[in-house]
């Protein structure tokens, strides 16, 4: 794997702070188990609300999960002052979503100034056995001079 640097000194409290904002990923369940720059590991436990008909994870689901893995590992390598935004993405749905946990776990392949491709693989854990069910590939774009959070973009327009 690639050693990445953050451009931002505080990426670490940056991203955690964003993530605790992601409504969908609380309304999940969804929490980072592991962070490196260039690195984010999503996951949340099974749940049948979560489920498709047939009781498998929905692919919603997987998919938000893997998007935000893929999106968390961009920002951490992004610049002060800017933020992620998820531009293109191709999943593949490997084998049907059935596990106790499911863990997406998202690495850049590049991280270029404006767009970032993030590789993510979301695995359905049961116990101690793991078994790969999704791939993706994602295109991050940085949006510079963007405010991360609406209490911030508030603030900035009341100058």
């Amino acid at each position: 794997m690639t050693a990445f640097k953050p451009r931002n000194p505080h990426w670490e409290r940056r991203v955690r702070e964003s993530f605790a904002r992601q409504a969908f990923m609380t309304l999940i369940g969804g929490e980072i188990v592991s962070l490196a720059p260039g690195a984010c590991a999503v996951a949340v436990k099974a749940r049948p609300d979560l489920c498709q008909q047939r009781g498998f994870m929905h692919g919603g689901v997987t998919t938000a999960l893997a998007d935000t893995a893929a999106g968390f590992s961009a920002y951490s390598l992004m610049p002060e002052g800017s933020a992620p935004l998820t531009v293109e993405l191709k999943i593949n749905l490997l084998s049907p979503a059935v596990g106790d946990r499911f863990v997406a776990k998202g690495r850049v392949l590049r991280s270029g100034r404006t767009l970032t491709v993030v590789e993510v693989d979301v695995d359905a854990e049961t116990g101690t056995q793991s078994k790969l069910i999704a791939r993706m590939l994602a295109t991050m774009i940085c949006l510079e001079n963007t405010l991360d959070a609406p209490h911030e973009a508030q603030r900035a327009a009341q100058g």
